[in-house]
């Protein structure tokens, strides 16, 4: 970890943080520990939300957040990082207002870009450790390999309905003794199609507020040395029944990476290891001004708004209305023979609809309008109310 000898903290920053510092096993060395980490969150989900605000609050000194979403309805059921402002706008620019306003005393560091095979270690290398809330195999992988390779500690968690995973990879603790990590357990992916993701699957929402605190907690401990983190071991939570295992896992010498005889000394192409993609293919956008162009030249184009009823009647541009829940069940309404602009408040729920014609249906004329409605009424209808 950074040097924290020298962290000096303000008198806002001693109130602030009294509570840790008054426990007798903490203290203001661990809490300076804590001014003195770089922290990456890669996802700032299910389990991001959860884990960034109780990182942001217990005074990490430097915090970055990797993802390249952007905020939409359906993640408000648990990802408590955002509200219904934030719908629309990228993920890490919404997590970054809400953390500067729970604690201004950090720095936040945005990447808002997918992590892939070429930007991993050049983005994990400036951390000290980091945390992975992502929600697919491909990336977990990613995550897994960049850290070992860069010998960096890795704390796991995922959830999946009603469980939820934790564990703590590629630590080294105080005897110098290296712990396993997330290919000594799961030495090969899943078939492509055996697990399906939360947006197939579902999660109870609560689930990762537990989780992802859990994850927080494992952070601190590694970065503070307070306590046994969970290295070497592998904690299950089921939420029905409430009950917990902890399994113990060790080192494997045929691992590829850091075993008896590595073969992976570079990041590979994880989509094909994992025989998935990490995440959707890019979508084709049009601009409001593109829009308004084509409207003004009389281009045949087809307008569907795919935000509700009362969003309509409140302000619309002429679309047909086809609410995003009842997309598929309506794909025959979508024109195949012209091109198709699709629309919602910001951009989100439009793309969401996109990508799930794209993928049932095989629609390839369908264009997504950037910034949505809002977007439109301040580039071309600025008369037009906004909500």
């Amino acid at each position: 970890m950074s040097t924290h000898s020298t962290i000096t903290f303000s008198k806002e920053e001693l109130a602030r943080y009294n509570r840790h510092i008054i426990i007798p096993e903490f203290g203001l060395e661990a809490q300076q520990k804590l001014k003195a980490a770089k922290v990456l969150i890669v996802g700032s989900g299910g389990l991001g939300s959860p884990a960034l605000l109780y990182l942001a609050a217990a005074g990490i000194g430097t915090i970055g957040i990797v993802d390249f979403d952007v905020v939409d309805d359906s993640n408000l059921q648990r990802q408590v990082l955002f509200g219904v402002e934030s719908v629309g706008k990228p993920k890490v620019e919404a997590a970054k207002a809400r953390l500067e306003a729970l604690n201004p005393h950090i720095n936040i560091i945005l990447h808002n870009t997918q992590l892939t095979s070429q930007n991993a270690l050049d983005i994990l290398k400036d951390y000290d450790l980091v945390a992975d809330g992502t929600d697919n195999f491909p990336t977990r992988y990613l995550v897994n390999d960049a850290a070992v390779l860069l010998g960096k500690p890795n704390i796991y968690a995922s959830i999946f309905q009603f469980e939820g995973q934790v564990s703590v990879f590629n630590y080294r603790n105080k005897e110098g003794v290296l712990g396993p990590n997330y290919r000594d357990l799961y030495p090969t992916p899943p078939p492509p199609g055996l697990v399906p993701s939360c947006a197939e699957g579902g999660v109870l929402g609560v689930l990762p507020g537990i989780i992802g605190s859990l994850q927080a907690l494992e952070v601190i401990k590694v970065i503070t040395g307070v306590g046994e983190p969970l290295a070497g071991r592998f904690y299950i939570f089921d939420a029905l029944t409430f009950e917990s295992r902890t399994f113990n896992i060790s080192r494997r010498d045929d691992n590829p990476l850091n075993g008896k005889n590595p073969s992976i000394t570079a990041l590979i192409d994880y989509e094909q290891f994992c025989g998935m993609k990490a995440v959707e293919k890019p979508i084709k956008e049009i601009t409001a001004t593109e829009l308004y162009d084509w409207q003004v030249k009389g281009e045949p184009f087809q307008l569907i708004d795919v935000r509700e009823q009362h969003e309509y009647d409140f302000v619309n541009i002429g679309a047909e209305l086809i609410p995003l829940a009842t997309v598929a069940a309506h794909a025959d309404r979508f024109s195949r023979d012209t091109k198709v602009v699709v629309h919602c408040k910001m951009g989100g729920r439009s793309a969401k609809a996109i990508r799930e014609l794209e993928e049932k249906f095989g629609f390839t004329n369908l264009y997504n309008l950037k910034g949505g409605i809002l977007g439109y009424i301040d580039e071309v209808k600025p008369e037009l109310s906004k909500y």
